[in-house]
């Protein structure tokens, strides 16, 4: 960023901001929607290389630079030079304990409010822990970046390293945070911002109720329940084979799985279920090579016939799903003004299913592992499973709220026990409802924990 962007004009937010921003100004002393990830870095790192291939980035991603201001025509953005983040090196090996140092000083900037008009938005940090250890810790708001966003920061880091290096470069610079927002303007200007919302209208036409939740409650976004229910050896490789007799990537088998267990109790030939699931919006747009707020979250209707083998399930399921990401451009915010929510309010995301097939970045020489130390609120229950691209080390976080404390000790003790039978060869052929009622012998390994945020999500790379 240069000089230019000094006189750079305010923009207006997309649907998406505007809807953090509103949270923002229900709970301005609340740390709601802070996002932050540490990619701890151990190997014989070139520290000089490290921390010129960070200070790049901050230059390169301009939503790490993002101002906001309110007004007389609402909230304004724009990027602002003064406010790219400065890398903050520091080393802790000689303090008593260092590593557990450096996670409480993460702690603490996650635990601090973040004033969308005042504080600088972001923070930028490696930490030296250990001889050959590092901690990268990164931290924004969620008005700026989403999951796959921090992802593509991350990429673009240990692809600078490795530049820096003499090693091939991977991902290519970020292209101008203003490209999307014209982006989205003309898209939502345009005939297929129309086809979508006709979409969306018949798929909701017979949903007579989807949840709605104040954003200034007293009670919004309390401390998750949480549980990590450990996997059984092979569950990996039964998908796999599962997912290719299903003609499905393994994430959509797992997605649609997930959803069919939730709706287990839904009476057959009522309206189907809403479950949510997170949408990237990326394919096919310019936010593919722009860190940003893209991801939507968006309603599978999901529901059961009586005898439907699992099979048909799958193939009817996975029609919708098709459906929904063929359409997926088209803002839940803009379906919530269609279906009549009002200033302070919004759907409630819950029940939710979130899949992360991603791999954590790449330094040359080094292993990095990635872990996510705060992702924003939840609502209500949610599934969350995390795996390498290819499907290898698959992990589940359960979060939700205390409300639905029932729902979790459920999901611990049967979700995967279904999930291993649903992957069985025989699977497909078997009426649904049976492979949903029938009960395992036991129940599953779980490490329950009580936390202020989700579950940290680990990927780990040699």
């Amino acid at each position: 960023m240069t000089a230019e962007f000094r006189d750079a004009a305010w923009l207006e937010l997309t649907l998406a901001q505007l809807d953090f921003w509103e949270e923002f100004r229900f709970h301005p002393d609340r740390p709601l929607s802070t996002v932050a990830h540490c990619i701890v870095i151990e190997g014989a790192a070139d520290e000089i290389a490290l921390v010129a291939a960070l200070s790049r980035l901050a230059r390169e991603a301009e939503v790490l630079a993002l101002r906001f201001r309110d007004g007389p025509g609402g909230p304004r953005q724009r990027v602002d030079p003064g406010r790219i983040p400065a890398v903050r090196v520091q080393d802790l090996q000689r303090t008593p304990a260092p590593e557990a140092r450096a996670r409480r000083m993460m702690a603490e900037d996650i635990a601090r409010p973040i004033d969308l008009e005042r504080d600088p938005l972001c923070a930028l940090w490696l930490l030296r822990v250990g001889p050959q250890r590092w901690l990268w810790y990164l931290r924004g708001h969620h008005i700026l970046l989403d999951g796959y966003g921090m992802s593509l920061i991350e990429r673009r880091a240990a692809a600078l390293y490795a530049e820096a290096l003499g090693h091939r470069a991977g991902p290519g610079p970020f292209l101008p945070f203003a490209r999307y927002l014209e982006e989205e303007t003309a898209y939502r200007a345009g005939p297929r911002h129309d086809r979508d919302l006709a979409h969306w209208a018949g798929v909701l036409r017979d949903i007579p109720d989807l949840g709605v939740l104040p954003k200034g409650g007293e009670d919004y976004a309390p401390p998750p329940l949480a549980a990590a229910p450990d996997l059984p050896a092979g569950l990996e490789g039964q998908l796999q084979q599962a997912a290719r007799a299903a003609g499905m990537g393994w994430p959509d088998l797992l997605t649609l799985l997930s959803a069919a267990w939730i709706a287990r109790d839904h009476p057959a030939g009522a309206p189907g279920l809403p479950v949510w699931l997170p949408y990237q919006s990326r394919l096919g747009s310019v936010a593919a090579a722009i860190p940003a707020l893209v991801v939507n979250i968006l309603p599978l209707i999901v529901s059961h016939r009586p005898g439907e083998t699992l099979g048909a399930c799958l193939d009817r399921s996975g029609q919708a799903l098709r459906g929904l990401r063929r359409h997926g451009r088209y803002r839940v915010e803009q379906m919530a003004a269609d279906r009549g929510l009002r200033a302070g309010e919004r759907f409630f995301f819950s029940p939710l299913v979130n899949v992360l097939p991603f791999d954590p970045p790449e330094f040359p020489g080094c292993t990095a592992q990635s872990e996510v130390l705060a992702a924003g609120p939840g609502d209500g229950f949610n599934l969350t499973w995390s795996a390498r691209s290819d499907g290898s080390e698959l992990a589940l976080s359960i979060d939700a709220d205390p409300a639905s404390a029932g729902e979790v000790a459920a999901a611990a003790r049967a979700l995967v026990p279904f999930l291993a039978r649903a992957c069985a060869p025989d699977a497909r052929d078997r009426p649904l409802a049976e492979l949903l009622a029938e009960r395992s012998a036991g129940p599953a390994p779980c490490h329950p924990a009580r936390t202020a945020r989700p579950i940290a999500s680990r990927q780990e790379k040699t």
